[in-house]
């Protein structure tokens, strides 16, 4: 049998003074009956001086008269329970200064008198450790601010480093593309020029060496034949030069449009004139002339697109070039075609391309510039081109150009 043995009123006395908390006892008036040395240290009290004080004594001067109420309503419903929980509740020593604490409060009944028991803990160190805490916890946040604001800066700078980097290998792309294709573009016009220029180059150095072997006055028709031979070489050379350096005019943007009202009858039977030269046997052109007598234009300029596109067709066939024309006063439409050797779908993609020769048609003598020149001359003009074409079918080039309108119409 475990027998209990119960605190002696004296081992209650010592609980009471030597407890690590302060210890108030009230009767209903409030009035302090009991306070231990824990208490009377808190408040800054003489041992009993506090006997027989109203509680008030402890509450901050300017939180009397909302306490007095709360200690009324207290009497008429009392209960045990925490006080002040999340609120910074404050009491007031001897010496009127304030601190901060947490009340338990509690009560009991003896001989029909209620009585008030009350546990004050002094949280001013609590309070400071808190207000670390909070200091604490906006550093860190103010740190983690900071650092989510330098990672975004960091990712932005990033991200700009990483779009120029983006931007500078798209350039060098570019770049490199540019120069394969001016690697391209010299291959192609070295392995042009030295075909172009060796041909009548040959034919003007066999025509000459040919010459000098005809003495005779008999000889007469053979030395003019190797003459002509010499005078049409070198007009193909001219030809080719000029060419050339219209490429080079086209792209300079050295060369400017002299308009004038443009006699059309009299300036196309001009250009089959100086294309009789390219005709094969038995070829023609045959123009079809409609429409309004004069445009207004660049003259130069309309005769090298006509001379290009024509010489072209006769060049690539042994039948007759037609050239239909209409003049309006909105535009001048020519349309050339022929029944030549055509161009394949895979060329069409490259036509208008400097020293461009399509694959069926490298044993024919060209320098790949007609289309690339017509197209830079139109677009002097504003005008437009446009190209169908079927093997061995043929190929019909169709040019239109706007109207120059003068200045004072």
């Amino acid at each position: 049998m475990v027998t209990k043995h119960f605190p002696t009123s004296f081992q209650f006395e010592a609980i009471f003074n030597e407890a690590a908390i302060g210890i108030l006892v009230t009767n209903s008036a409030f009035e302090i009956l009991i306070s231990n040395h824990f208490a009377n240290q808190l408040f800054g009290f003489n041992s009993n001086e506090l006997i027989g004080k109203n509680i008030s004594i402890l509450i901050p001067n300017h939180l009397k008269d909302r306490h007095h109420g709360h200690l009324n309503h207290l009497n008429s419903s009392p209960i045990s329970r925490p006080m002040g929980i999340g609120l910074d509740l404050k009491a007031k020593r001897k010496d009127e200064s304030l601190f901060p604490i947490e009340i338990s409060l509690s009560h009991f009944k003896e001989n029909e008198q209620i009585y008030y028991i009350a546990f004050v803990s002094d949280v001013t160190l609590k309070r400071q450790v808190e207000m670390e805490l909070i200091l604490k916890n906006q550093e860190v946040n103010q740190l983690n601010e900071t650092l989510e604001e330098e990672v975004k800066t960091r990712t932005q700078a990033l991200q700009n480093t990483l779009e120029k980097l983006e931007k500078n290998t798209h350039e060098l792309e570019i770049s490199l593309q540019k120069e394969i294709e001016l690697g391209d573009l010299k291959t192609r016009f070295v392995s042009m020029a030295s075909h172009e220029f060796r041909t009548p180059l040959t034919a003007i150095l066999s025509s000459a060496t040919l010459i000098e072997k005809y003495q005779k006055e008999t000889d007469q028709e053979k030395r003019l034949h190797h003459i002509n031979r010499i005078k049409s070489s070198v007009s193909n050379l001219t030809e080719i030069l000029e060419e050339f350096l219209s490429v080079g005019k086209l792209e300079d943007g050295k060369i400017e449009l002299h308009l004038s009202d443009i006699p059309l009858a009299t300036f196309l039977e001009n250009i089959a004139f100086e294309l009789a030269a390219f005709r094969k046997e038995n070829q023609e052109i045959i123009i079809d002339f409609t429409g309004l007598p004069t445009f207004h234009s660049d003259s130069s300029i309309l005769r090298k697109i006509l001379l290009n596109g024509l010489s072209n067709a006769l060049k690539f066939s042994t039948k007759d070039v037609s050239l239909r024309v209409l003049s309006t006063n909105e535009s001048l439409e020519m349309t050339i075609s022929d029944q030549g050797v055509g161009i394949s779908q895979e060329d069409q993609k490259h036509l208008f391309e400097r020293f461009f020769r399509g694959g069926n048609v490298n044993v024919i003598q060209g320098t790949g510039l007609g289309l690339h020149l017509i197209d830079q001359y139109l677009e002097l003009l504003d005008g437009k081109v446009q190209i169908t074409s079927e093997l061995n079918k043929g190929t019909v080039l169709h040019l239109l150009i706007p109207h120059k309108h003068h200045p004072n119409d």
